[in-house]
């Protein structure tokens, strides 16, 4: 059990380490980055029953159109949910950065609970496989999610809208298509590498944009 816990929670608290120590400038309070981890993995249970229930009553004929709507859309849209109404007026979010601690932090909640749950129901011989790809991809949907958060607060309001929308419909759009590659490709794993390569390039590139954005406030 230990083994399996450990496991588990690894890969997410590492992933989170790396991207809230990359705030450089004004680290966010500990207890609010924790809190948002705890609210992502709150939504585990609710999620797992929809999309139980979903399954179970065959609402989709199509396994694909289940996996973008039940899984992408439903998965995605909660965890955005979340963010920006627990988040995105709090007085601790004054940085463009903010808006990916907190985003990595709420997905990683999510994908760390989910992540035990599933080593737990099937060994722990897959944490391997799980942190390189459901907990990674889960942490860089939630960069994205938190980049276009930051983007929509600190614009001027004509572009507000669009770049709030875009935290949304950006991580559900990637990660339908995530799961699209695993399920309808017999060789998932020469799609999934290029998508997983350029989801990392994407991810990390948004994060350094806000991370000079933040420091070009800072210049005398």
């Amino acid at each position: 059990m230990i083994a399996i816990i450990s496991a588990g929670i690894a890969p997410g608290l590492a992933l989170l380490s790396y991207f809230y120590l990359k705030d450089q400038y004004d680290a966010e309070p500990i207890y609010m980055v924790l809190r948002s981890f705890i609210f992502g993995a709150l939504l585990v249970f609710p999620i797992m029953f929809i999309q139980y229930i979903l399954e179970v009553e065959a609402v989709f004929s199509s396994e694909i159109l289940f996996t973008f709507v039940a899984v992408g859309f439903l998965e995605e849209f909660f965890k955005w949910f979340i963010l920006f109404f627990t988040i995105y007026q709090h007085v601790h979010f004054d940085e463009h950065y903010d808006g990916i601690v907190y985003g990595v932090s709420l997905s990683l909640g999510f994908a760390t609970l989910e992540n035990i749950l599933y080593l737990f129901a099937n060994g722990v011989e897959y944490a391997l496989g799980r942190a390189i790809l459901p907990v990674s991809s889960h942490a860089l949907f939630g960069v994205l999610m938190g980049y276009y958060l930051g983007k929509g607060k600190f614009s001027n309001v004509d572009h507000r809208k669009k770049w709030v929308l875009l935290s949304c419909i950006i991580p559900i759009f990637l990660h339908s298509i995530y799961d699209y590659i695993l399920i309808s490709h017999m060789n998932w794993r020469y799609f999934i590498l290029p998508f997983m390569l350029f989801l990392w390039w994407f991810a990390l590139h948004k994060a350094k944009k806000a991370r000079v954005k933040i420091a070009e406030t800072k210049l005398p």
